[in-house]
């Protein structure tokens, strides 16, 4: 595939599908999903990827692609090294509404859901972020604890 819409999500096929926050995304318009490990190679030129770490996310990445890596994150670290060349953003100044689960520690304190990592990215890019919190469990919960309005 030589073009990629706006958002681009790879989901661990590890992640079980009943906790994937993104699966209801697929098939909407500017976001395709890709199932992780994949045999090919992916050129994201002018993209970013959402990420723990790295520089904020902000009006200066308005331009680019996002890349979401969606898995727990106990088994992110392997995925983010496919896509180590993509330069990262982090939105380390929202809080998750999921529930913590996590028997082995790995969760950072900035973490946030995929599905929330992907609605507050459009937030602060102006995208526009209607329909992708509709299935979310903890949407009412999310939008609160940060403060966005009820959508």
């Amino acid at each position: 595939m030589d073009v990629f819409p706006d958002t681009v999500i790879i989901r661990s096929v590890k992640e079980k599908s009943k906790k994937c926050s993104v699966l209801p995304l697929k098939g909407k318009p500017g976001i395709i999903l890709l199932n992780y490990p994949f045999k090919k190679t992916l050129s994201l030129p002018n993209y970013i990827r959402l990420s723990a770490e790295g520089p904020p996310l902000s009006q200066a990445d308005n331009d680019k692609g996002i890349l979401l890596l969606d898995g727990s994150w106990r088994n992110a670290g392997n995925m983010e090294r496919t896509f180590e060349s993509i330069p990262p953003r982090s939105l380390s100044q929202y809080k998750t509404a999921y529930p913590r689960t996590s028997k082995f520690g790995t969760d950072p304190e900035n973490g946030l859901a995929s599905i929330e990592a992907l609605y507050v990215a459009y937030f602060i890019l102006n995208r526009n972020p209607a329909g992708l919190l509709d299935h979310y469990h903890w949407k009412k919960e999310f939008l609160e604890l940060n403060n966005f309005p009820a959508s």
